[in-house]
């Protein structure tokens, strides 16, 4: 149930909604977490518009976007954290209508502690989260 933040200077995105809703999507799928309530409603992407100059490299150059990606530990393997980087990267550009932009993305993969994953009002280690699951998946089959 990945949280994932979008950073970009405002006006970078004409529709900042819709890349949100598709940033959620891809990360969901690239988990190959089962699509269930649980995950569908809970896997979400925050598109913050910062004001000019609110961001700036050495140079100064301020056309980047960063990305950044909070799972519960473990949940992306070398392949997932790979696909995640490029799929993510490349929405953004096209979302941005500027293929260039896949040259100033940042996307940083981060992962929550055990018990660091907080849902419901409760930290969850991981294994709290695949038993939710489980029992969600008993539920919605019962």
């Amino acid at each position: 149930m990945p949280m994932i933040d979008i950073y970009a200077t405002a006006g970078t995105f004409s529709d900042p909604h819709a890349l949100a809703r598709d940033a959620a999507a891809t990360v969901k799928s690239i988990e190959q977490v089962p699509d269930i309530p649980m995950f569908r409603k809970n896997t979400a992407a925050f598109v913050h518009e910062l004001k000019a100059g609110a961001l700036s490299n050495v140079d100064g150059d301020a056309n980047y976007v960063r990305v950044q990606v909070l799972t519960n530990a473990g949940a992306l393997d070398r392949p997932k954290q790979i696909a995640v980087v490029r799929q993510l990267t490349d929405l953004v550009a096209k979302a941005a209508g500027d293929d260039s932009l896949k040259q100033r993305t940042w996307v940083l993969l981060t992962e929550a502690v055990a018990g660091g994953w907080g849902l419901w009002g409760h930290a969850h280690t991981n294994d709290e989260i695949v038993t939710a699951a489980k029992n969600e998946i008993a539920k919605l089959k019962g």
